[in-house]
């Protein structure tokens, strides 16, 4: 995913003078084609990061849309001030390409493990969110971030993730993306959970269970439309992100849902990483797993709060 947006960058900044690359203490050969292409306009700085957003901010309000890269965590812990005083406030055209959203960075442990930059980058005014499910999802998001207005944060998945997406047209800002369509239940998920609902609604399908999965690719403006719509049909809500269940999607996602009055006939659950730092070495599919973060976790959970909601209208009568 990741080296599918690089390359996307590299394309874009051919035909657009605008497009600048920043990086910090990227690896050898990292973007060498944009380089080649683009001397001018392509800059890599050491572990500063702080600076870093600093030189972006700067670069875009000459008129540049600046790209810029470097590891999830370091962007939203390390240089928060900036991003908000330097991006944030001014609305500047910077797009923070974030590598390692989630645990993607399970060998490297905890220190390296962004479960909570959705909630962080949520909280920033002219701030939108974006986690692509995939490359081709990836490519066709990157490409929609050039002419939008205000920083953007991408969340950047690891590579080599399969593809799950279907939607070959332009990407929207904003817009929800349907991926199946059921009566019984709805799964709201972003980024790579995407791969995990598909895979949980195959399961319910096989139970009975027809499932509505609503992946939303833009987290931050939510799609509340397309959210509402959904919701309304069904009996029981459940929420599903490589991230905290504190502040991330099923935050937003529980903050509509309460404000549009639609939670008092529906049962609601959030699965995410609970208010824990994820602790151990290995995978990110293992990691997942280990904190209820799987296929197998979400069909149980929304066949339980189906079953506790009947037996609640069941004593009711």
């Amino acid at each position: 995913m990741r080296e599918r947006c690089l390359k996307t960058i590299t394309e874009l900044a051919r035909t657009d003078e605008r497009i600048v690359f920043v990086g910090s203490d990227l690896g050898v050969g990292v973007m060498a084609d944009f380089k080649a292409a683009c001397p001018d306009r392509f800059f890599m700085e050491g572990v500063a990061e702080q600076n870093l957003v600093g030189l972006a901010a700067g670069m875009a309000m000459e008129g540049r849309i600046v790209f810029l890269n470097t590891i999830a965590t370091f962007l939203t812990r390390r240089c928060y001030e900036q991003v908000v005083v330097d991006l944030g406030m001014h609305n500047a055209n910077v797009r923070l390409i974030a590598n390692g959203g989630g645990v993607v960075y399970a060998p490297l442990g905890p220190t390296h493990l962004a479960t909570d930059d959705i909630a962080i980058m949520r909280a920033i005014p002219n701030m939108t969110i974006l986690a692509p499910a995939d490359a081709e999802e990836m490519e066709r998001a990157t490409r929609a971030t050039v002419d939008h207005q205000g920083p953007v944060y991408v969340r950047v998945a690891k590579g080599h993730d399969p593809v799950v997406t279907t939607e070959t047209g332009d990407f929207q800002i904003g817009r929800a993306v349907p991926m199946r369509d059921g009566h019984d239940a709805l799964i709201v998920t972003t980024g790579v959970g995407l791969q995990v609902c598909l895979a949980a609604a195959n399961q319910l399908t096989a139970a009975g269970i027809d499932a509505t999965v609503l992946h939303m690719p833009t987290i931050k403006p939510l799609d509340t439309e397309a959210l509402g719509a959904a919701a309304e049909r069904v009996p029981a809500i459940v929420t599903v992100e490589e991230h905290s269940v504190i502040g991330g999607l099923g935050s937003a996602v529980a903050e509509y849902l309460a404000e549009a009055d639609l939670l008092s006939h529906r049962k609601f659950r959030r699965i995410g990483f609970q208010d824990v730092f994820p602790s151990g070495y290995g995978d990110q599919n293992g990691m997942m797993r280990r904190h209820g973060i799987s296929a197998d976790a979400v069909a149980a959970t929304v066949q339980e709060l189906r079953a506790s909601r009947t037996r609640r209208h069941r004593a009711i009568a």
